[in-house]
């Protein structure tokens, strides 16, 4: 796995691309690396969640009532939703390949909303998409 984090430019990442650079050094500094191999399951649908998590490198499925809906690469994130509402996770994503994965913890999580404003405002539009993309789904 060449990628490293140490490299990784997080304001070329649309979830941290408007964050002044204070913000991400404060960012980075509470985010923990994780290498995965193929196969984990990084979220189990319908369990509680308690991490977020960034793809740096690698590929996940993203499965719901057994079924893939989706693939997951660099650049994306998922387990947010969990951390927001604390509910039960809404599917379970398992790495296809070994994976370079950025994680935050809830308590970090909520630190980090709290610090950057700006990441929150980027949340509730990603958040607006997906549901806006889902009612198009569902209604056609």
């Amino acid at each position: 796995m060449a990628t490293s984090t140490k490299d990784l430019d997080l304001a070329k990442i649309w979830l941290f691309s408007t964050c002044s650079s204070r913000e991400l050094r404060t960012i980075r500094r509470t985010l923990e690396e994780v290498i995965v191999p193929a196969g984990k399951v990084l979220c189990d649908e319908g369990t509680i969640g308690r991490e977020f998590f960034l793809i740096v490198d690698g590929e996940a499925s993203v499965r719901r009532n057994g079924r893939k809906v989706a693939t997951l690469g660099p650049g994306q994130y998922f387990g947010e939703l969990a951390l927001l509402d604390r509910r039960p996770r809404s599917a379970s994503v398992v790495s296809d390949t070994e994976m370079l994965l950025l994680v935050l913890g809830q308590r970090q999580f909520n630190g980090i909303l709290d610090a950057v404003p700006a990441l929150s405002r980027k949340l509730l539009a990603a958040m607006a998409a997906r549901l806006r993309d889902s009612d198009a789904r569902a209604y056609h």
